[in-house]
Parts: structure tokens; C-alpha cells; sequence
């Protein structure tokens, strides 16, 4: 019989005991929302409020030029523009689900210190101003009808020294009525992940940061809580084991399985689910991960000038990512108003049409004894979302579900798809009972020689991206 897990505690050797929830490793697919008073200006991103005080920056130039000095027009001075009057929780959570996504991670507070939750610990939050809404509340409800997992992301850490350019020349980061938005505004250090300073961040900072995020968690109780990277320098350590553990013990008692992102070494292995923002791994991880990026490549939240992906790259993404035994957190970035922009709503739909004919070869799958094959290469680390060429009908990616094997085609290969690991000589895959390709009625035509498997397709291509042979073995 298996024992109940006793209380989890801030040490790494308790903490590694954690499994990774099954809705987790099954769900495959979340999205992710930058969304806060930067979509305003919409201009750079969500660094943006980081940026203006950096004088020669872009962002910097941009603002005197639109709303004046920093001394008279700073980042609070958009809070109350930032109204969100045609947000609708629930037209986005029925997005999402018709995306197809499993599980949603809003950002609860970004660097630049406003909470868009209801919170006893920041005056500056979205219930108090601008919206006057509790807008993570409001999302949690919604996701949580429409039958997806919630969870919710903290960038709390590096708002340490987020604003601290603004201490360099006469800017409203120096008016001590509104430190608690911009403070501490403190240097960076010299190396970000310093491990022998004493002083940065201090204890009153890092005591703030655990009780934010207890207190989120206690609040809406969350099934995924992503931070975000600054977490790895070593002062840290002892506050995320103290709320790893704190989480861990809550997931038992609300009976929900929990989990936690880490990006780098912030969480010691088997602690919580690996991060790579923007970027892959170029074999199948034997532990579960995550790959988190955006449907913009240049920018997580709103902007006038986003430069989107194509549906075929962000659908590649998600596949080869899953062959690997990781997730995709796909990101986007409302307008300020509240609207998703149409070409995100676009991107999303036709994820979601395609993994209505496909999921069942990314839903609930595990990885095969190889991850696919072909000439494309994916880099490896973070920050390399962009770096491959467009996969080809040479591609493929293979998954399986217990004796079904799928081997999905990264593009349209022509009058036949060549799978070369299927082959008789390579061993890898019992005796082939069917061979079926999703999303068409007829028969396929299929041999399996020494070398590989080929499959005749249809004269016309099937579906617009990627597509998926179900592969059923005795």
C-alpha cells in the first residue's frame, strides 16, 4: 500500500521527494499571459518600465519624446490609464481551452512591483488602481470552469534592482512617496548570481518576497507556480526551500497536485520542473521539463510592433518539445484594454484546430525510445526559440501511448513519408498491426522494409502543418 506523503521541509533531500503531478506530464500544453500597466506604452515589452530610466535606451528616448520627463510622467503615471475596461475573463479562458490548452499561468506580479491579484502586501496592485479588479481571481474562476489547470507566476525577485536607473538623474524613482512601487531600486550586482555578497538582497527584501508568495498561494491556490530567473542567486536558497515546502505541504492538504517552474540551478534537481526560457533541449530529458517562450520574438508583453511567429514554428515547437518529455508554456500579451490582439487569437485557434485532429499524439503521451530524426537541428539553452530553420517533410517526431506509437511529420513530405527508426533493422518497434494518418478517412498504404517505414499519402495535402501517422503494434 502506498504510504502518505508525510510534511514536506525546506531541505533539498525532502523536497526532491515530490512527484511531478500527472496533469502536468499529461497536460503537455499552457499558456502564459504578461499582462500589467507596460502594455500601455506598448512599447519594448514588458522591460519597459525597467527601460525608460535607462537614459540612451530606445524606450528611454521614446518616452521623453511621447510623455515628457521621468520627473513628471514615471511608470505609476500609466497605472491609471491601464483600465482593462473590455477584459473578460471568461472570453479568455474560452480561448484558451479552444487552443487547446491544459493549464494557464497569468503573471501575478512582473518586475515591475504591481500586483494584479488582491493583496494585503502591495498597495500597488490592480484592485486598488488601474483596473480596480482582481484580475488573477477573476482568471482563476474562469480557467478553472473551462475545465483547465490555473497557476501563476512570480517575478517578484528582480524587482530588487529593477528600478534602479531611475536613481541616476532626476526622476520620480527618487520621490520617496512612491517607494513602495519602485523600491529598493538597488545597483545590480556585478555578477547577477552573486554568492558572496551579504548585503543584496537584504533580509527584509527576501522576507517580503516569501510572504508575497505564500500569500498568493494561500489565496488562490495554484497548481503551477513559475518564477522567474534572479531566484538563483544564493541568498535566495533557504526562502525557496522554506516556500517549496510551505506549497508542497499545501498541494497535500487541498489534495491537488502541485508544482513549481526553476529556471538555471535556482531549485536542486527532482526539487521542482526544470525551466529553459526561449530555448530546447536537443535529446529526451529523463526528467520532466518545460519549455516557456512567446508567440512575439521580440517582446513577452503587448507591443505595436510585435514580430509573431508563424503557427507551423509554434506548432513545431510544441511537438518536438513533448518528444522530449517537456511542456510548452506558450505566451502572449493582451493590450492594455484588455483584448487580445486578433493575430494572437489566430496564432492560438490554429493550435488548437490542429491539436483537435492531433492531440491524442501529444496528450497523455510519453516519449519513444528516440525523440524523431531528421536534418533539422534544434539548438540547445535558453534564448534560442528562433535559431532553427523551418522543420521539413524529412522531420519527424515520434511519441507514444502505451503499444501506439505516433510519428508525427514536421511538414508535408509529398507523395510518401519516409520514417526511417520504423525499420525493420533498427528494432525499436513490435509488430506493426495498423497504420492510420490522423485527420483522414481513407486507408494509407504503408511497407516496412529494412531500412524504414514508408507511407503513401493522399494526392492532396492533409490538414496545413504538421501531420501524425498512429502507429498500432502487438
Amino acid at each position: 500500500m502506498e504510504q502518505p506523503v508525510p510534511p514536506y521541509r525546506p531541505t533539498w533531500e525532502s523536497l526532491q521527494r515530490v512527484s511531478v503531478p500527472k496533469w502536468y506530464q499529461d497536460g503537455k500544453f499552457g499558456i502564459f499571459i504578461h499582462w500589467g500597466p507596460y502594455a500601455v506604452p506598448a512599447f519594448g515589452g514588458e522591460w519597459y518600465p525597467r527601460n525608460m530610466y535607462m537614459q540612451g535606451s530606445r524606450e528611454y528616448e521614446h518616452h521623453v519624446a511621447t510623455y515628457g520627463s521621468q520627473a513628471t510622467f514615471g511608470y505609476k503615471d500609466f497605472i491609471p490609464l491601464f483600465r482593462a475596461q473590455q477584459f473578460d475573463a471568461t472570453a479568455w479562458a474560452q480561448l484558451f481551452a479552444a487552443a487547446g490548452a491544459r493549464f494557464v499561468v497569468p503573471v501575478a506580479e512582473h518586475h515591475d512591483g504591481f500586483a494584479m491579484y488582491d493583496t494585503a502586501l502591495n498597495p500597488w496592485n490592480a484592485v486598488a488602481m488601474g483596473p480596480r479588479r482582481d484580475v488573477i481571481g477573476e482568471l482563476a474562476t474562469a480557467i478553472r470552469e473551462h475545465g483547465m489547470i490555473f497557476g501563476v507566476s512570480s517575478h517578484r525577485a528582480e524587482h530588487w534592482f529593477y528600478f534602479n536607473r531611475g536613481r541616476l538623474f532626476d526622476s520620480d524613482v527618487n520621490d520617496p512617496r512612491y517607494d513602495a512601487l519602485y523600491g529598493p531600486a538597488q545597483p545590480e550586482p556585478p555578477d547577477w548570481a552573486v554568492v558572496d555578497s551579504a548585503e543584496q538582497p537584504d533580509a527584509a527584501f527576501l522576507e517580503d518576497w516569501l510572504a508575497r508568495c505564500i500569500e498568493l498561494v494561500d489565496t488562490y491556490q495554484p497548481q503551477l507556480v513559475w518564477f522567474d530567473w534572479w531566484i538563483i542567486h544564493e541568498r535566495f536558497k533557504p526562502y525557496t526551500q522554506r516556500f517549496a515546502a510551505h506549497y508542497y505541504n499545501r498541494g497535500v492538504e487541498w489534495g491537488k497536485g502541485v508544482a513549481i517552474n526553476y529556471k538555471y540551478d535556482a531549485f536542486a534537481p527532482g526539487s521542482a520542473v526544470y525551466d529553459i526560457e526561449r530555448g530546447q533541449i536537443s535529446d529526451v530529458s529523463p526528467q520532466f521539463w518545460q519549455n516557456d517562450t512567446s508567440v512575439a520574438k521580440n517582446a513577452w508583453g503587448y507591443t505595436d510592433a510585435q514580430d509573431y511567429k508563424t503557427p507551423a514554428h509554434l506548432i513545431g515547437d510544441l511537438i518536438d518539445v513533448v518528444s522530449k518529455n517537456g511542456a510548452l508554456l506558450l505566451n502572449i500579451g493582451p493590450k492594455a484594454d484588455g483584448t487580445i490582439a486578433d493575430h494572437e487569437q489566430y496564432l492560438l485557434r490554429e493550435i488548437g484546430a490542429w491539436l483537435r485532429v492531433n492531440g491524442e499524439a501529444i496528450y497523455a503521451t510519453t516519449p519513444w525510445h528516440i525523440y524523431g530524426e531528421g536534418p533539422t537541428t534544434v539548438a540547445e539553452g535558453a534564448f534560442s526559440d528562433t535559431a532553427r530553420a523551418a522543420f521539413c517533410g524529412n522531420d519527424i517526431r515520434y511519441t507514444r501511448n502505451d503499444r501506439t506509437i505516433y510519428a508525427i511529420v514536421m511538414a508535408w513530405p509529398g507523395v510518401q513519408a519516409v520514417l526511417p527508426a520504423l525499420g525493420l533493422a533498427r528494432g525499436l518497434i513490435g509488430t506493426v498491426v495498423s497504420v492510420d494518418l490522423l485527420g483522414y478517412d481513407g486507408d494509407v498504404q504503408w511497407t516496412q522494409r529494412t531500412d524504414a517505414m514508408t507511407v503513401q499519402l493522399p494526392a492532396q495535402p492533409v490538414g496545413t502543418y504538421a501531420i501524425t501517422f498512429r502507429i498500432r503494434t502487438a
